[in-house]
């Protein structure tokens, strides 16, 4: 039987848009997943919505702007946040999931370029109890901080200082913390810097109840003034290697690329095959 090519166009048409429609809706799903188990928040800074910075590590803990955090094309990776001084992301503390807060371990990863060498701080959160439970910062006495601390009273768990603290210019903070290690360390620019035995063998709190915020603390103190860029909050201490890894080429080159070019190879498999 001869076939109408009016019809067969049509049809080859209808199953090109069919298999487009579902190569993106795989695609969008793959970026919606969870990146890594241990991967608690990322921010990119490469999508803002309205009053909202899209949060990327697949939990969808965006951070709402307070003040004047706005958008910059001189990021480290694409684009940047720059946050005037005063100004945050508010991460809703009390609603973040028990699972997703770090207790066994923390490393927080950031590029950073503070418009001065002051007293400025990257990531703060706040229990329930009034344990300030984590500092990482660039500090005003010319070097960097990273502290971890368990439930009240003043459990420290380490507070390491070191490097040499420099404005106008791309500096990427790494702090890693195992508690089955016992061991805290601070990276900068992918060097150590320094390293501190856990003091206590207790968990970091547990719980951020009176607020979690990137950029200033919750007493409205050590505001951040500058750029930052490609954030990132883990519940394990990382490896040396892996904070290498992320500071060279990102956390999307990393985990983004590889779960999309999975997902495009699985779909191809599934429509051939059909």
């Amino acid at each position: 039987m001869k076939r109408n090519p009016i019809l067969t166009a049509c049809l080859m048409c209808l199953l090109l848009i069919s298999t487009l429609c579902l190569l993106m809706a795989e695609i969008q799903e793959a970026s919606a997943q969870i990146l890594d188990a241990d991967l608690v928040l990322y921010f990119d800074y490469e999508d803002f919505d309205g009053n909202t910075v899209l949060e990327k590590s697949g939990r969808g803990y965006d951070g709402e702007i307070k003040g004047d955090v706005t958008q910059s094309n001189d990021g480290k990776f694409g684009k940047a946040a720059h946050f005037a001084a005063g100004s945050f992301l508010d991460l809703d503390g009390p609603n973040v999931k028990a699972e997703d807060i770090p207790t066994e371990g923390m490393s927080l990863l950031a590029w950073i370029n503070v418009e001065a060498v002051s007293d400025m701080a990257l990531f703060n959160a706040r229990a329930t109890d009034g344990t300030w439970l984590v500092h990482p910062e660039a500090r005003g006495d010319g070097n960097y901080r990273w502290l971890n601390r368990g439930p009240n009273p003043g459990r420290t768990i380490f507070d390491i200082r070191a490097g040499e603290n420099k404005a106008n210019e791309w500096i990427h903070y790494g702090g890693t913390y195992s508690r089955a290690d016992g061991l805290a360390v601070l990276y900068i620019n992918g060097e150590k810097v320094g390293e501190e035995k856990s003091r206590l063998d207790t968990p970091i709190a547990d719980n951020w109840g009176q607020g979690a915020r990137v950029g200033f603390n919750i007493d409205n103190k050590r505001p951040f003034t500058g750029l930052m860029d490609d954030f990132n909050l883990w519940k394990r201490g990382l490896t040396e290697e892996e904070v290498k890894n992320i500071m060279n080429n990102g956390i999307a080159a990393t985990f983004t690329a590889v779960e999309a070019q999975g997902k495009l190879a699985t779909t191809w498999g599934r429509l051939k095959a059909n």
